[in-house]
């Protein structure tokens, strides 16, 4: 297939999953509908995390700091402003927190930048919460004026399609290039002519306006807020998680990762949330293992290998068992040895 028939395709499927997501409130449960928004918020984290974070290979840590500084602009905002520009300003805030940020620390990379992305989300959390303790008197928020859930629902709906859509053209793009020469070799990249320091802070500074977005949407589920909920890691975490399942190098993958996380999240996080983190752990050891393209990488020739795989390990059970192996090891050795002798 060539480029363009790949753009064609991937239009159209989104917009095929576009008009099912549309339809979803007009016949679905309220328990569905609830799912539904779950998805499309993690769809947008993972999605945007993985535009910038799985193509330079920059493991950042800071979604959850951009969902937080989001929810907490529509806390502040959502009574004395309109809710359009509630979300706006929850990502121009967030993405000039991430270039402040980027500036920072993307000159470093690996472990290092992991960790210190996380330390400055720990960083903004507590200084959010003396803050709210010191000057409002506060721990958190009550949320007075509160949109209507199909205006909260079709939101989200958008920030997610904005958001693979967004993947879809900047892949396609010199400033997607650059990302994609960033993450195959930085020092070449930088010798071939793009400005590294620019390319990292604008896609950083991407991915946390998508996030900040995010959080000022889903910040009104709640009718009470506080640093705690909003910043909570867990949020970073399974983001990165989902779109390391899914596939971060590939466009589908995080989506499909979503969709599985949420089912996972829903029949198990509130029954039975020890075997829902097993579940998490396992997912991903498994991925690491046997599919380190993530999800979308699922292939018929890679269920073949798989079967093959297990056939010749079942044979070499079915040899060790029976004592063939040993005994194979003794014709080999005594040919060794007559080979010698001779």
């Amino acid at each position: 297939m060539t480029s363009r028939q790949f753009l064609i395709r991937d239009l159209l499927v989104l917009f095929g999953l576009t008009g099912w997501a549309v339809a979803l409130p007009g016949f679905a449960s309220e328990f569905a509908v609830s799912m539904a928004l779950t998805c499309l918020m993690y769809v947008a984290l993972s999605s945007s995390w993985a535009l910038f974070c799985g193509t330079t290979r920059y493991l950042s840590l800071a979604t959850s700091a951009f969902f937080g500084i989001g929810a907490y602009t529509s806390a502040i905002l959502m009574e004395s402003m309109p809710w359009e520009q509630v979300i706006v300003l929850g990502a121009l805030i967030a993405a000039a927190v991430a270039v402040f940020m980027g500036a920072a620390v993307l000159h470093l990379r690996g472990t290092y930048f992991a960790v210190l992305t996380f330390g400055m989300t720990e960083l903004i959390r507590h200084a959010i919460s003396y803050f709210e303790k010191s000057v409002t008197g506060t721990v958190g928020r009550v949320l007075m004026v509160v949109p209507e859930r199909e205006t909260i629902y079709f939101t989200v709906l958008l920030l997610a399609v904005l958001a693979v859509a967004l993947s879809i053209w900047i892949r396609r793009t010199r400033f997607g290039l650059a990302l994609q020469g960033i993450g195959a070799d930085e020092q070449r990249a930088q010798t071939l002519g793009v400005n590294t320091r620019i390319v990292k802070v604008a896609g950083f500074a991407l991915t946390a306006a998508i996030a900040g977005a995010v959080g000022a949407a889903m910040s009104v589920r709640w009718t009470y807020i506080d640093p705690h909920t909003v910043f909570n890691p867990f949020i970073g975490f399974q983001t990165v998680l989902i779109a390391l399942i899914g596939g971060a190098m590939t466009l589908w993958g995080p989506l499909i990762a979503a969709i599985v996380f949420s089912v996972l999240a829903e029949t198990l996080r509130l029954q039975v949330p020890q075997l829902y983190m097993m579940s998490l752990g396992l997912l991903l050891i498994l991925s690491v293992l046997y599919l380190p393209g993530g999800l979308a990488s699922l292939r018929t020739e890679t269920f073949k290998g798989w079967k093959n795989d297990l056939k010749a390990w079942w044979t070499d059970v079915k040899d060790e068992v029976s004592g063939e192996k040993q005994r194979r090891k003794d014709r080999e050795k005594k040919r060794r040895e007559q080979r010698h002798v001779y």
